[in-house]
C-alpha cells in the first residue's frame, strides 16, 4: 500500500473513510459473541451522523494516526467519536448530531449528546489535544484518530469487556474485520506514523499493517484503570510523543 504524502482531496478522503466505516459496521454486526459478552453496541450505526461528521474533518497526508482500542460507554458509544467525551467533542471538535436508540445494558444507557457522564479517557486525551493545539484545525492538519474495533462490549452486570478479553475464536473473526478497515483508513489518510494509544492498539497496527509497516509508536493509554496514567498522564504522554517524533506544541 502506498503512503506517499502529497496533498490530497479531503472529499475523496472522506468518501473512502465513510465507505470503510460502513463496511466495517455491517461486517461486525454479523459476528456472534458469547460469554463474557452479554451486550454489544455499535456506534458506527446508532451514532452514524456525528461519527461521519467527524470523519469529514479528516485530512490526508497527516503526520500521525492515533489508534485507540474500542469505544468507551460514555465516550464513543454516546458521540460516535473515538475517545469522544461529550463536552470535548462539542467544545474542541465542534461535532454534534442525532444519536438513535439502541439496545444496551440498563446501567449503560445510550443517551447521545445528552449523556451527563464524563469519560475520563476521553477527557484526558482530547483535553491534551485542545491544550496543545488550541483549535481543532491545527490538530487535524497533523493528526486524526481511529478506533481499531468499533464495538463496545459489556457483560451481564454492565461492566466493560475489552477486545483482548474475548474468547480466541471471537477475537480472530473480529481482528480480520478490524484489520481490513484499519488498512483502508491508512490508505485514505497516508499518515507518516501510527501511534497506538496503549500497547494493545500498537500490536493491532503492527499485525494489520505488517505487509507495508509505517512508523509505529505507543503512547500510554489515558484510562483511569491504569495506575501509571493516574500519575500525571499528560506529562507522560507529551514526553512519549516527543520521543517518538510527534512533539506537541507547548
Amino acid at each position: 500500500m502506498s503512503r506517499t504524502r502529497p496533498a490530497g482531496d479531503p472529499a475523496t478522503t472522506f468518501a473512502a473513510l465513510r465507505k470503510a466505516s460502513r463496511a466495517l459496521a455491517r461486517r461486525v454486526d454479523r459476528l456472534p459473541f458469547g460469554p463474557p459478552v452479554a451486550f454489544t453496541v455499535n456506534p458506527l450505526v446508532h451514532a452514524r451522523v456525528p461519527h461521519e461528521r467527524f470523519l469529514e474533518l479528516a485530512r490526508p497526508g497527516i503526520d500521525a494516526l492515533f489508534l485507540g482500542m474500542n469505544p468507551g460507554p460514555f465516550g464513543m458509544v454516546q458521540t460516535g467519536v473515538p475517545f469522544g467525551e461529550v463536552a470535548a467533542v462539542r467544545r474542541f471538535l465542534k461535532v454534534d448530531g442525532p444519536v438513535t436508540a439502541a439496545r444496551s445494558h440498563p446501567k449503560r444507557p445510550i443517551e447521545g449528546f445528552a449523556c451527563a457522564r464524563s469519560e475520563v479517557s476521553g477527557r484526558r486525551f482530547w483535553g491534551l489535544m485542545e491544550s496543545a493545539f488550541g483549535r481543532r484545525e491545527r490538530f487535524l492538519a497533523r493528526a486524526f484518530v481511529h478506533n481499531w474495533c468499533p464495538l463496545a462490549f459489556m457483560d451481564g452486570r454492565g461492566a466493560n469487556v475489552t477486545p483482548d478479553a474475548l474468547p480466541a475464536r471471537h477475537r480472530a473473526e473480529l481482528a480480520d474485520a478490524c484489520d481490513e478497515a484499519l488498512r483502508a483508513v491508512v490508505v485514505a489518510l497516508r499518515p507518516r506514523m501510527v501511534i497506538g494509544v496503549g500497547a494493545f492498539a500498537t500490536a493491532c497496527a503492527a499485525r494489520a499493517l505488517a505487509d507495508d509497516p509505517p512508523l509505529l509508536a505507543t503512547v500510554l493509554h489515558p484510562s483511569p484503570a491504569s495506575p501509571a496514567a493516574n500519575r500525571g498522564w499528560e506529562a507522560q504522554a507529551r514526553a512519549q510523543l516527543s520521543a517518538c517524533g510527534f512533539p506537541l506544541p507547548a
